[in-house]
């Protein structure tokens, strides 16, 4: 019996080691302190409306995730989901609703959910890691509207974008302390939306089997849409720092 569970326990040690070697995922959440500038401006057929964004600091939440694997030609995953909120002040008539000759208070949320193919070009060669990638963005909408004219208004939208997706990482040799940067990155015409993140994370290196670390960096988000057979026009940007946790598995 002894032997029996000696070799039991060898073997799975063994399955545990090999899967380490055939997979890796990481996982990480926390907090975004976003301070917003802009606004956005709607004509069709007679319609004008002009949005202000009242420039504040909210804090919202994120997280994602990434899943590696071995097999060369299937790209590895990493998922995200961060929310923005904004609110501002909002003048004329837009499409779905007449705001009047009064200034209005509109507020809406931004749910952003990013699914990223990608392939590891350098995988910690020489302490430098370098992934290229497809970002599908898809982007969730809703606002709110109140006036004196047309009351309380909902609405909402969801569009999907897709952004070339580049991602760096420097591990400081004997250290546990690396610099990360990534990029997501598009251009049609006259519109550009793009959302860049650096940031510097530390891993707790007690722990065989997981690894937690803590992050913190700084992000900003541009929504730029300019185009002349477009109903509304966007500038909008979002940028503020971001710390979270990590844990490596």
């Amino acid at each position: 019996m002894k032997k029996i569970l000696t070799t039991l326990t060898c073997a799975t040690l063994l399955a545990t080691a090999a899967m380490a070697d055939l997979a890796r995922v990481e996982v990480g959440l926390g907090t975004w302190m976003q301070s917003s500038e802009g606004g956005a401006s709607y004509s069709d057929a007679g319609a004008n409306g002009i949005y202000t964004s009242i420039e504040k600091d909210n804090t919202e939440g994120y997280i994602w995730a990434v899943i590696k694997h071995p097999i060369p030609i299937v790209p590895n995953l990493r998922l995200e989901y961060v929310s923005i909120v904004d609110s501002g002040l909002a003048t004329g008539q837009f499409k779905d609703f007449d705001i009047g000759g009064v200034t209005a208070e509109m507020s809406y949320d931004i749910m952003q959910y990013d699914i990223i193919p990608y392939y590891n070009i350098l995988d910690n060669t020489a302490w430098i890691t370098l992934d290229l990638g497809l970002d599908i963005k898809v982007i969730d909408v809703s606002y709110s509207v109140t006036s004196v004219v047309s009351g309380e208004r909902f609405g909402g939208e969801t569009i999907t974008l897709p952004l070339l997706y580049v991602r760096g990482r420097f591990e400081i040799p004997t250290t546990d302390i690396a610099l990360e940067a990534d990029v997501k990155y598009v251009k049609i015409g006259d519109s550009t939306v793009y959302d860049v993140r650096a940031k510097v994370d530390y891993t707790l290196d007690f722990m065989p089997v997981i690894q937690p670390a803590i992050e913190l960096g700084y992000r900003v988000q541009k929504i730029d849409i300019d185009e002349s057979d477009a109903d509304a026009t966007v500038d909008l940007e979002f940028s503020g720092v971001y710390v979270g946790l990590m844990l490596r598995f």
